[in-house]
């Protein structure tokens, strides 16, 4: 008979799983039964630790809503985000670089015009040019491709974290279907360095632990052509002092962008400038496959992504 002490739980709890009828759940079921026990038995857990960490996610929970994703951000500042991105992109190929999803994929993002200001309301934001384009491995232009844009804004906040997003709706996110050249342009303002929200437990961990919760400047980038992997990815800026010390270990040498500061009297597209701006420069490589691209936060499930 089964003594459910110390030495004998772990494998009766994992035999528990054996008539499991998916081989991959029953797989994945008894791997992370073994590692959660191996946890406890190295550290010693304590009844005060382990009733910590049961409130601790508890709150976490408690915290998402149809816009903020707690678990999402533990999972980034934990490395977790980026250690899955890895093990399922071993083989790029020549491939942009993928990283985090992040936590502000959010809301509808609307097809929009080359050349629009995604940013019209920010005034007090530089103002920046983005063009790109978006080929195949080989070079060859991918057309009507849907590319998803978002970013924080100058005060490192993004809409959905406004008090006021529900009234006011999308700014600094849109998306865009690239051209018979696989190329997409648009306005907006440059994005700075921000910290991760400290204002839930996970943020409380990061103050806790005396670690920054600061992320460097980037823009987020979906592009989700058919036939295609969807890419989910950033372009950081080049110089941000936070490059090599992202909170959720975002960042990859071949996705920092030069952005140039500029005072043509006109933007690429035509666009009257009106003092400096700023010019990012960025080609997307897409590797042959398939698979689903997320669906933002706060969409139904009968909207279109």
């Amino acid at each position: 008979m089964t003594q459910f002490n110390e030495t004998e739980l772990t494998e009766a709890v994992v035999r528990s799983f054996d008539q499991t009828p998916d081989p991959r759940a029953k797989f994945l079921l008894q791997e992370l039964v073994k590692s959660l026990h191996d946890y406890v038995s190295k550290t010693g857990l304590t009844f005060a630790e382990w009733e910590y960490a049961i409130d601790f996610l508890t709150r976490t929970g408690q915290k998402c809503t149809d816009t903020r994703q707690e678990f999402i951000l533990l999972s980034d500042v934990l490395g977790v985000s980026m250690l899955v991105d890895a093990v399922n992109h071993r083989e790029r190929e020549g491939a942009t670089q993928t990283t985090v999803l992040g936590p502000f994929y959010v809301g509808e993002h609307k097809v929009t015009a080359h050349g629009t200001d995604i940013s019209p309301n920010n005034q007090s934001g530089e103002r920046m040019f983005v063009q790109s384009r978006v080929t195949d491995l080989k070079g060859k232009p991918l057309a009507n491709v849907p590319v998803d844009v978002w970013h924080a804004d100058d005060d490192g906040f993004y809409d959905s974290q406004k008090p006021n997003y529900d009234q006011v709706g999308a700014s600094a996110r849109a998306r865009f279907l690239t051209d018979s050249d696989g190329h997409f342009f648009f306005r907006t303002i440059l994005p700075c360095s921000y910290p991760i929200p400290t204002d839930g437990p996970v943020g409380e961990m990061i103050v806790q632990t005396n670690r920054h919760p600061m992320r460097p400047a980037h823009v987020h980038f979906l592009v989700n052509a058919k036939g295609y992997e969807p890419l989910i990815t950033h372009v950081f800026m080049d110089g941000d002092k936070y490059l090599d010390s992202d909170v959720v270990f975002g960042v990859k040498d071949d996705l920092i962008a030069k952005v140039e500061p500029r005072s043509d009297p006109e933007m690429p597209d035509g666009t009257k400038a009106n003092g400096q701006w700023h010019l990012m420069s960025y080609e997307f490589h897409l590797k042959p496959g398939g698979g689903m691209a997320p669906k933002p936060l706060g969409m139904k499930a009968e909207e279109p992504a």
